[in-house]
């Protein structure tokens, strides 16, 4: 039987999430797995506010400097990367704090995905003719499964390419292969979900005080390095905080304008992810840091 508690800490960016985390995973012998977008990517670090090995106060972190920029990422890479942090959690008699502010791979670990068949290069080569014209690709698709394609945008190359697989490796529409393999749970057991609620303005005013931080850490230079070692394409670049730098790098906004823009974007997100946690997941408990520490740590 297994013997492993965990729990999983959520709340808007700037909230005080890793501090809180760091706190419980003391008390509760246990490692720490993020569940960021961002956190995820080596070298990326002053602009995903990682925590650093001072802040991580001895504890073991999974899912931070995972992969290189120009490498590709998907909620199944936090699925796989979740399973080898249970097992590694179970063979060393640990327990597992899940902490991010991307809470769509929280939600994707309860609620499980589809598993995809193993694709051949012959699929592979058949696809990647069909995306050299992405419209027509998706015309195609949409002209077999409307139902299924209303869901994707026409310039979602990134999931049009997987139905293309789907599609010409199994002869199935994706409707149909998706109901034949629906999605497993990944975490089955019960998990305890702690959301970090904040007033918006003071909210507000933390994600200000941290963009600061930030350039006065190097926020530009780290861009600058990123943009010439890495280029602009990688989906990351278009993050919170390097699009906004990368803009002031073009001489469209001055620093001043640039610190502002990241800091109103970055509200703007904490807002969708408070209405994402809000209406995705059933009996949260939630409070501010404070009474989610006592309530975790007594």
């Amino acid at each position: 039987m297994e013997k492993l508690k965990q729990i999983a800490i959520i709340g808007s960016t700037a909230s005080g999430k890793t501090s809180l985390a760091v706190k419980v995973a003391k008390e509760l012998n246990a490692h720490i797995l993020s569940l960021d977008s961002l956190s995820i990517y080596k070298e990326i670090d002053i602009v995903s506010a990682k925590p650093s090995k001072i802040e991580q106060n001895g504890i073991q972190h999974f899912g931070i400097d995972y992969i290189y920029a120009n490498e590709n990422f998907d909620v199944t890479t936090f699925i796989k990367l979740y399973s080898d942090v249970h097992e590694k959690c179970l063979k060393e008699n640990k327990n597992l704090v899940i902490v991010g502010g991307t809470s769509f791979y929280l939600k994707m670990l309860i609620e499980g995905v589809s598993k995809l068949p193993n694709i051949s290069n012959k699929t592979k080569e058949e696809t990647s003719k069909h995306l050299l014209d992405l419209p027509k690709a998706y015309k195609l698709l949409y002209s077999l499964d409307p139902k299924y394609m209303s869901n994707i945008k026409s310039s979602d190359s990134y999931r049009i390419e997987k139905v293309l697989n789907i599609y010409f490796e199994t002869g199935m529409l994706p409707s149909d292969y998706f109901s034949e393999n629906p999605p497993l749970p990944t975490i089955g057991s019960l998990l305890p979900i702690y959301q970090i609620e904040w007033d918006r303005d003071i909210l507000r005013k933390r994600i200000a005080l941290r963009t600061n931080i930030m350039v006065e850490d190097g926020l530009i230079d780290e861009i600058c390095m990123l943009e010439k070692k890495y280029t602009r394409s990688p989906n990351c670049m278009k993050a919170i905080g390097i699009k906004e730098t990368l803009d002031y790098l073009d001489g469209v906004y001055s620093k001043n304008k640039m610190i502002e823009k990241i800091t109103t974007n970055t509200a703007r997100l904490a807002k969708r992810q408070k209405t994402f946690n809000n209406s995705q997941f059933d009996n949260i408990i939630k409070g501010s840091v404070g009474e989610l520490e006592k309530i975790l740590l007594n």
